[in-house]
């Protein structure tokens, strides 16, 4: 292991310039990943901030009797999405909206007569407020005859849920796309270290090197370039959150596990374009 930790410092030290380009590529790719990784971790954040204030709001018919109402509130509590139900009567509402709404004094505010019905407003649960949970309840609270309308919100719910899959599927492609590239580059660098050692290669395998301890510096090169570049794209990605925080609006930083799984990434993809390209090269050296 000494020998193979030997020959891969001298590999750098022959083509560091390669190397380089390796480790950058690698690190280019997780950067963008990282950065499609800080966004997409947001949206979620904001999913579950948003989530947590999700309402299912069930307007009541005029003519809705307090018996009607009660059966309702006690069928929709049972519903295995539903946290917490509210009933909201018509003054309830009046004085709310005075109170919230400065559009609504103005226009309303000469009235005498109550222009705003009954409710019930239905909280979710923070793991139950998917677009296809909401629209569940939205239906089920719908079916009742006294209610005449049921707003959540449609909307700008499913554009926020299609946002965060946009993100995360931008983030799979872009991140793939340079990973293959890198795993191309570190490929050809490989390839040329094998053939600028191929004589050497060659007197090693007519003393009796194993396939497995010529490949081994190669391997160990490959792992080296992509934990490089998996710390170059997180000090980048750092880099990048810290000035938009500071300068544009306040992110939260990545998990300790994505951090983790990145630089296990690079590394692994620096281990596996290596081996990969050696077990092919060295086919082709006698």
């Amino acid at each position: 292991m000494a020998y193979a930790v030997r020959e891969a410092v001298t590999a750098f030290r022959r083509a560091p310039m390669l190397t380089g380009l390796s480790a950058m590529m690698i690190a280019l790719s997780l950067f963008l990943v990282g950065l499609f990784g800080v966004v997409a971790h947001n949206i979620r954040e904001t999913l579950r901030t948003v989530e947590a204030r999700v309402e299912v709001v069930a307007y009541l018919r005029d003519d809705a009797t307090p018996v009607a109402i009660e059966s309702a509130r006690a069928e929709i509590a049972t519903f295995p999405e539903v946290r917490e139900i509210r009933y909201v009567s018509r003054e309830q509402a009046f004085q709310k909206a005075r109170a919230e709404l400065p559009e609504f004094r103005t226009v309303f505010g000469g009235i005498d007569a109550n222009p705003l019905p009954a409710s019930l407003e239905i909280s979710l649960h923070p793991n139950q407020s998917g677009p296809e949970a909401v629209q569940t309840v939205a239906q089920r609270a719908q079916a009742f005859p006294f209610v005449e309308d049921v707003r959540y919100g449609s909307e700008w719910l499913d554009k926020l849920y299609l946002l965060r899959r946009v993100a995360g599927a931008a983030t799979f492609v872009l991140g793939a796309a340079f990973a293959i590239v890198a795993a191309l580059i570190i490929g050809a660098a490989v390839r040329m270290a094998i053939y600028a050692r191929r004589d050497e290669i060659a007197i090693m395998r007519l003393v009796g090197a194993t396939d497995g301890f010529v490949r081994r510096p190669f391997l160990i090169e490959g792992l080296a370039t992509g934990l490089i570049g998996g710390l170059l794209a997180l000090a980048g990605t750092w880099a990048v959150h810290t000035l938009l925080s500071q300068s544009l609006f306040e992110l939260d930083w990545l998990p300790q596990t994505w951090i983790v799984a990145g630089i296990a990434a690079g590394t692994l993809l620096g281990a596996l374009a290596s081996a990969f390209a050696v077990r092919r090269h060295l086919q082709e050296i006698p």
